[in-house]
Parts: C-alpha cells; sequence; structure tokens
C-alpha cells in the first residue's frame, strides 16, 4: 500500500518536473531549476528505500532520499533570495553551500561512523519491513541548519514584504508556502511517521506545485525580460552581441536585415576582420568606449533611418561584452526634421519681423533726432558727424582687451548717439534758434534740455524689451554735459558717477562743436581743437579715455575732412 503511495507522489513530481521543462524560460532562476530536478530524485529514493528487501539497500535508499533533505532547503532559501531581488553575497552563498554538503557528507557517513546514527536496524513491524534508527549528535545538527534556512526564507519574505514596493504581494505569500511546508515536514513526520507512512514526500509535492505556478508568475513580473522578449518577438528591433573581444557572439533575423554584412560572419569571429562593419559596429563601439556611457546615434539606412542604442551586455552582473539595440525610427526622425525645419523657417520669419520693426523702431528715433536738429540753425549734420565719432572711439576702445567692452554696449552706445540732444525740443525757438552767443538765463534754459532729454527717451523706450539699451539711451541723454571736475550739468556729477557712456558721448559732442563752424563762431583748425581737447583730458573729460581719444584723432580728422570735402 505505502509503496503505491510513494509511486503515485514520484509520478506527480515528475510530471510537473515535465511540465516545468515546457515552460521553463532562459531567464528562470537556476535554483528553481534545480528545485524540480532534485523532488523527483528525492522522491523516486522513497520508493527505493521503502521497497528495499534488505539494510544495505534500504540505507542507500535513504542517503539518497536525504540528497533532498540537505539541498532542497537550501535552494529553497537561494530562490526565495533570488525572487525577492535579494543579493546574496558570494562569501554567504558559498559558505552556505560548504556547510550543507558538508551535513551530507555526514549523511553520507552512515554504517562508516555513528556521527549521524548512532545504529540502524531491519525490522518487520506487522508485516511490513523498515529501518529503525538511533540518531547521532550530526542529526541534531541537521536539524539546526533546516531551522536556520527557515528563518533565512522569512527573513527574507518580510523584508521584502515592508521595504520593497516593486515586489509582487502574491509571489511573496506563495513563497512562504514552500518554505514552510518543506521544513516542516521534516518535523511532523516524527508525529505521523507509522509504519513507514513519510510526509515529506507529500510536502516536497506540495511545494513543487507552488513552485510551478509562481514559475509562471515571475516572467509576467520580471518587467526587463519581459520587454526585451516583446521586443524580439515583435521584430521591430534588432539586436547585436559583441564581446569585449571584438568577437560576433550573434544578432536576430531583424538586425541581419538592417546590416545585411551581418549574414557574413561568423560567429566568435573578430569584427575588425569585416570591411562592411567598420562605419557602423565599429565605429558605434569606438564611440561607446570613449564616452564610457550608453550612447545612442542615428544610422541612416536606404529610406530608413534607425535609432542605435549601446549599452553593456550583463552575465548576470557581470559585464562580458556590448550590446547594440537597433529600432526603426524613420517617421519620428522624419516628424523631428519637420518639425526642425518648421521652427527654423519661422525663427528666420520671426527675425526678419523683428529686424524690421527694429529698424523702423531706429528710423523713427532718427527721424525725431532730425527734426529736432531742423530747429537749430546752429547744429546742422551734428547728429551724424557725432555717432561717427562714437563709433570711431568705440571702435579703438574695443582693440584694449582688458576695457572688456561687450559687444551688446558698443552696439546700443551707437545706436543711442543721436538721441542725445532729443531734449532740444521742449527748448523755446527763441533760444534754441538765437544767432549769437546765450545769456546767462537763457543757457540756464538751455540746460534744461539734458534732463528733458532723458525724460523724453524714457517715455519712448519704456516699453521695451531691451532694458540695456534703454537705460544706456537715457545716460546719454541725461548726463552727456556732465564734466568729471563737477562742473557740468544737470546734476554736477563727478568721475566715475558719469555714466561711461555718457563720459564716451561727451568726447564726441565736444569734438563736433569744436572743428564744426556754428553761427557764434567758426570751426577751429584740428591742431586747436585737439589742444583744448587734451587740456580738457581729466577736468571735462574722463582722463583714462585719453588714449583712446588720440588713438582715435587720425580717423576722426578724415571723417570730417571728407565732411568738409562734401560741403564745398
Amino acid at each position: 500500500m505505502f509503496t503505491i503511495y510513494y509511486a503515485v507522489l514520484f509520478i506527480l513530481s515528475f510530471f510537473l518536473t515535465v511540465i516545468y521543462v515546457f515552460q521553463w524560460h532562459k531567464h528562470f532562476d537556476v535554483n528553481l531549476t534545480a528545485i524540480f530536478i532534485l523532488i523527483p530524485v528525492a522522491n523516486l529514493s522513497f520508493c527505493f528505500m521503502y521497497g528495499a528487501t534488505d539494510a544495505e539497500a534500504a540505507v542507500s535508499g535513504l542517503k539518497t532520499i536525504y540528497l533532498g533533505g540537505c539541498f532542497l532547503p537550501w535552494l529553497t532559501t537561494m530562490c526565495a533570495a533570488g525572487l525577492c531581488g535579494i543579493n546574496v553575497s558570494r562569501p554567504v552563498r558559498v559558505g552556505s553551500f560548504i556547510l550543507t554538503a558538508a551535513m551530507y557528507f555526514g549523511v553520507l557517513s552512515i554504517g562508516h561512523n555513528t556521527l549521524f546514527y548512532r545504529t540502524y536496524e531491519w525490522v518487520k513491524i506487522d508485516g511490513s519491513w523498515t529501518l529503525i534508527k538511533q540518531y547521532g549528535p550530526l542529526h541534531g545538527v541537521f536539524y539546526v541548519l533546516l531551522g536556520l534556512y527557515m528563518v533565512a526564507d522569512l527573513a527574507i519574505i518580510v523584508y521584502t514584504y515592508f521595504r520593497k514596493k516593486q515586489a509582487s504581494r502574491r509571489l511573496l505569500v506563495l513563497l512562504l508556502i514552500p518554505a514552510l511546508t518543506t521544513i516542516i515536514g521534516y518535523y511532523l513526520n516524527h508525529l505521523l511517521n507509522r509504519a513507514g507512512f513519510e510526509t515529506v514526500p507529500l510536502t516536497y509535492l506540495l511545494a513543487q506545485m507552488v513552485y510551478l505556478f509562481i514559475a509562471r508568475r515571475i516572467t509576467l513580473h520580471d518587467v526587463s525580460d519581459m520587454v526585451i522578449e516583446s521586443m524580439v518577438q515583435s521584430g521591430d528591433t534588432g539586436f547585436v552581441s559583441i564581446d569585449f573581444k571584438d568577437h560576433y557572439l550573434g544578432s536576430n533575423s531583424t538586425a541581419r536585415s538592417i546590416l545585411p554584412q551581418l549574414s557574413e560572419v561568423a560567429v566568435d569571429a573578430s569584427i575588425l576582420h569585416y570591411e562592411g562593419l567598420r562605419d557602423n559596429i565599429v565605429s558605434w563601439i569606438d564611440r561607446f568606449r570613449e564616452n564610457n556611457d550608453e550612447s545612442r546615434t542615428l544610422y541612416p539606412c536606404g529610406d530608413r533611418i534607425y535609432s542605435i542604442t549601446l549599452g553593456y551586455m550583463y552575465d548576470g552582473r557581470k559585464r562580458r561584452g556590448y550590446q547594440i539595440f537597433l529600432q526603426d525610427d524613420t517617421v519620428d526622425q522624419k516628424y523631428i526634421r519637420l518639425l526642425d525645419k518648421y521652427n527654423s523657417e519661422l525663427q528666420q520669419d520671426v527675425a526678419a519681423k523683428t529686424e524690421s520693426i527694429v529698424r523702423m523702431h531706429d528710423n523713427l528715433i532718427m527721424g525725431m533726432a532730425t527734426m529736432v536738429e531742423s530747429r537749430d540753425n546752429s547744429t546742422g549734420g551734428h547728429i551724424r558727424r557725432t555717432s561717427e565719432g562714437v563709433r570711431i572711439l568705440i571702435d579703438e576702445m574695443r582693440k584694449d582687451k582688458k576695457l572688456k567692452l561687450s559687444d551688446e554696449f558698443c552696439k546700443d552706445i551707437i545706436k543711442a548717439a543721436p538721441m542725445h540732444d532729443l531734449g532740444k525740443i521742449a527748448v523755446d525757438d527763441a533760444i534754441l534758434r538765437k544767432p549769437g552767443r546765450y545769456t546767462p538765463e537763457e543757457f540756464d534754459k538751455m540746460k534744461a534740455h539734458a534732463p528733458e532729454g532723458a525724460r523724453i527717451v524714457h517715455e519712448i523706450l519704456k516699453n521695451t524689451d531691451d532694458l540695456t539699451f534703454h537705460l544706456i539711451a537715457e545716460n546719454v541723454a541725461h548726463y552727456h554735459h556732465e564734466r568729471v571736475d563737477g562742473s557740468g550739468y544737470p546734476d554736477g556729477l563727478k568721475g566715475d558717477e558719469i555714466p561711461l557712456e555718457a563720459r564716451i558721448m561727451a568726447i564726441a559732442d565736444v569734438y563736433d562743436a569744436l572743428v564744426s563752424k556754428r553761427v557764434y563762431k567758426e570751426k577751429f583748425s584740428f591742431e586747436d581743437a585737439d589742444k583744448i581737447m587734451m587740456d580738457g583730458m581729466g577736468k571735462q573729460f574722463d582722463k583714462k579715455l585719453e588714449k583712446y581719444y588720440v588713438a582715435a584723432r587720425p580717423r576722426l580728422e578724415a571723417f570730417y575732412s571728407s565732411e568738409a570735402g562734401e560741403s564745398s
């Protein structure tokens, strides 16, 4: 009767292993596979032991039974750690395996010493032969080892349950079943063992059923493997594997259709020997080695565009080579290129319209400045000439790298120069158009053009986005009559209190007044004008700007000479 019981358990466990083989996946945990191999062996050993006709045959079967008894708890613990994503260090894994193996060697010593069994006797009880054993000290250690593995299983599962949110709660509960039933079965066996009836093979079978269900579920929970497998099956993604010595390890059909040269490459051959791979795979790997990180690139092939991704190929935690992924990205890339073209055209269109608006804005300012100038009989062409004078001075200043003038500042002060006398629009015609020198009272009224010009510039530019230009233009209008010794107007500023743009404007403004004819004076010669300018350095003008004025003087004289030639 009991022989049939053990035979049925063996047949069922073998059948479950066959089912596991049919659903086996290369990503299954190796410990799980070992469990499915060892359980039928252990259950078959029960058939041999209880079908034995003498003590020696029974002991041989018993030793095979303990093969499962010793190693299944260890495999169960390692499997639980693997499925829970717990990294068991190599010393712990190897050390626990050696301890388990040592225990099994103790089992193999049965009949040779009294460490595991003190004695055993082949007796007939109620018509059935059975093996009566007296346990030795090593058998107690065996139960302690089983208890330790049980505690380790529970600790792994409980830790994962509370600390790892990405672990499947259902799988964790299922893992408890084989961990508990297999080990508890050993302890219950002493209470239920009657005339050769063993509960251990039954608990093995129950554990195997649960593990079979776990095996079906873990492929769904291993997202990375599932995604890769789906990509392989769909045929949309190509894969190429290369080891660290540039040996070709293999590829799928999709990769070979994208890179037909791969069909000519023998597995384990060096890709460096194939000319057709140098402009693609070899160059991709070289770039990846230089970056030492994941590398992405695009590979045009015919009318298709492929996205190429390189990463390391892992065997467990160990890097073994390079994995190349090739995916058709034609639709997205064409869309991106179309979008880039549209953005480029839009930027060009916006730039053109912005340039047109800026030009219109500049023309409006120049028109206002010219209108103001037309009211003044004494300063015809002053705006244009002072603007050129500022440009010449700025050109010399830009040659001095120590000044670190920004391109924006240089452009803005040249652009702001025509606005420096806008305030004259508020000066009475009787004063502005007076053909002689001003009285002190008239000059006081004339001075008001500086702050009034700043107010007008502020109103004109208050809604502009270019705040830098706004400030420079306002400063030029407001402070171009200030003197570094503090005797200027309207605020009597000294030295660096006067903004740089206003100090530059003052030099161009006064120089033009000196070398140009006015209703109240003739123009000065270049030599006389230069003497006055140099005498004013450090008093009227910024001494630090003297060297730039000196450097600019030849160009200034050339410009004003050409102006005189044109007007004659």
